[in-house]
């Protein structure tokens, strides 16, 4: 007997992954399905060439075998009348083609008719003194939560239900299509096993009711823009006893006037006049916690900066606190008096050219480089 091209029969390569396998092998399902192509006897041998490619590839043992040693007969039996909703992959695949056949679905979702709540996502805008020092603050969350009126069984008293006749409390319905069989969620209870005669009139039968609920958070010291918060168990309610979903908080920090942030250090710049740069002074710096004062030494220049142990941002991993780092600019006056020329011109008669060297270094170095440049 010929030996079966598996891979040329799903129409990959034989490095082909997972994922292409499966998309090929579904795409040739549906294109040969019986059920699309009745009494067609060569659209239902192409059908079962797929099914049986994909039983070998799909499984690593059986395709390294196969890519060793080739087709060995009986290796992709038991392609015909099983059930797929319980064989590897294929309840995934064939869920997705019943689903693409009959609208339907191929899950019943877990336990029966126990789901857990959604997520959830707030977004918090903080001032940036909020985001230094920590917040706390309440807030307003719109959720599904379980129904008080009947505790979430959906109906008006526990006598009002029964289990689903239909699936008999499974959640799920077992369907033969052509020669295998496919299980999908049970059409008359919608996988909760359950059915409900008198459903509860506050929630009509689901068993939850959208609420808004107050929460206390506390915003750590330390957080900037596009940190999360995770509140676990403070999501949605779950569905049939599931467990309640977490909440995130998204944190997004306003921006400073003053002060621009790095991490967990602070950075400010602070103007001076020329004279203060020259004979040195003492200057009121804010920080975080309020003014304090910093020496600025004679013969400062513009653009020095100055570094202020931990007068920064608390950090999230510990107790310690970043720097604060100021930076001066020297700003030259744009208008002056008779008198301030008259002084500001003796000052300049005075500087001998062996001063202007000692004492303006850059103009000197500058001096320098333009000499060794052009001559």
């Amino acid at each position: 007997m010929a030996s079966k091209d598996y891979y040329g029969t799903l129409g990959v390569s034989r490095d082909a992954d997972d994922e292409a396998m499966k998309k090929a092998y579904r795409k040739l399902a549906l294109k040969y399905h019986p059920d699309r192509n009745p009494d067609d006897k060569e659209a239902e041998r192409k059908f079962k060439e797929a099914s049986e490619a994909y039983a070998v590839l799909s499984d690593q043992q059986k395709r390294a075998q196969y890519d060793q040693f080739g087709h060995v007969e009986g290796m992709g039996e038991g392609m015909g009348g099983f059930d797929f909703g319980t064989f590897g992959g294929f309840g995934d695949i064939f869920g997705d083609i019943f689903s693409d056949f009959f609208g339907g679905t191929s899950r019943a979702g877990g336990r029966r008719g126990v789901q857990r709540g959604a997520d959830l996502q707030y977004n918090m805008e903080i001032s940036f003194d909020q985001a230094a020092f920590g917040h706390t603050t309440e807030v307003d969350i719109p959720m599904l939560s379980t129904c008080d009126q009947c505790g979430g069984i959906g109906a008006k008293s526990s006598r009002d239900v029964e289990v689903c006749p239909v699936c008999q409390g499974t959640g799920q319905q077992r369907i033969q299509q052509g020669f295998f069989t496919v299980a999908t969620t049970c059409t008359r209870c919608r996988g909760s096993g359950k059915f409900i005669h008198s459903p509860c009139p506050k929630c009509h039968g689901a068993g939850r009711v959208r609420e808004h609920r107050k929460l206390r958070v506390n915003v750590p010291a330390g957080v900037d823009t596009g940190a999360r918060l995770k509140l676990s168990g403070e999501g949605e309610d779950g569905v049939g006893g599931g467990r309640s979903g977490d909440l995130y908080i998204s944190i997004t920090v306003k921006p400073h006037p003053y002060f621009h942030r790095e991490g967990t250090d602070l950075y400010c710049e602070v103007p001076i006049s020329f004279v203060d740069a020259a004979l040195g002074t003492v200057i009121l710096v804010p920080t975080l916690e309020g003014k304090v004062e910093l020496k600025i030494p004679s013969g400062t220049q513009s653009g020095r900066t100055f570094r202020m142990r931990g007068k920064g941002i608390a950090s999230l991993r510990g107790s310690s606190r970043g720097e604060q780092f100021v930076r001066v600019i020297v700003e030259i006056p744009t208008d002056i008096t008779g008198p301030q020329r008259e002084l500001l011109q003796k000052f300049a008669s005075l500087e001998a050219e062996a001063d202007r060297r000692a004492h303006y270094p850059l103009m000197d170095k500058f001096t320098q480089r333009i000499r060794d440049l052009f001559g």
